[in-house]
């Protein structure tokens, strides 16, 4: 009886990478691609549809970044595996993604190697990361500084903020925000008062210099 095919989704605003990716997924009989998104909040659209088995996610997407998906993706499809496959191996990035209950984090240098052993590993219900992001991870655990939350930098927004805050940061008007995230424009601006108030932002340049500062963008 021929193996049942697993599911992957692959999440990357770059066309060239998703094209890689799923080369590489098409290599192995037994996985498929079985949605493409460009953007993070496509991303958990598409899984809520197809539930895949794995869902490959870049960080730094348009409208929903890749750690807000994980954690919307994995509410909403908790037998998903989630792996984030990015640029960046800075220590806070990996904290991040780790709490947002991903199962691996793999850089994209490391894709043509490593990609497919890190999916089979997922899949079969380990963790699994780069040896870069491990090195990072040992070296936080051999200071015995990796705390139980992110160093305190005033407050902290929650995950519907962090999603205003990028929508904003990236330009979008209230009217925008409100279509993105169902809600009337008269929400959506209370929403924006609220986060600019609790965060003592005065201006979009502030909110935007804070969303590259705490990686909600890229600079």
């Amino acid at each position: 009886m021929p193996q049942k095919k697993k599911k992957i989704l692959i999440a990357d605003d770059h066309e060239i990478v998703r094209h890689g990716v799923r080369n590489l997924i098409a290599s192995v009989a037994h996985y498929e691609c079985c949605a493409e998104a460009t953007t993070g909040r496509d991303a958990v659209r598409l899984c809520g549809e197809l539930q895949p088995d794995v869902a490959i996610l870049d960080i730094s997407m348009p409208e929903l970044n890749g750690i807000e998906a994980a954690r919307q993706i994995l509410k909403l499809c908790p037998e998903t595996k989630v792996l984030i496959f990015t640029v960046h191996d800075a220590e806070r990035l990996v904290y991040e993604v780790f709490h947002a209950g991903a199962h691996g984090y793999i850089l994209k240098s490391d894709a043509g190697r490593h990609l497919l052993s890190a999916v089979e590993s997922i899949l079969e219900g380990r963790h699994y990361f780069s040896s870069q992001v491990s090195e990072v991870l040992f070296e936080s655990f051999q200071r015995k500084d990796m705390p139980h939350a992110p160093a305190d930098e005033g407050a902290k927004p929650t995950s519907r903020e962090r999603e205003i805050i990028q929508l904003l940061a990236e330009g979008r008007s209230n009217k925008e925000v409100a279509s993105a995230l169902g809600i009337s424009v008269k929400t959506a601006e209370t929403h924006r008062a609220a986060v600019m108030r609790k965060l003592g932002l005065h201006s979009i340049g502030e909110l935007v210099r804070y969303a590259i500062r705490n990686q909600i963008i890229e600079a």
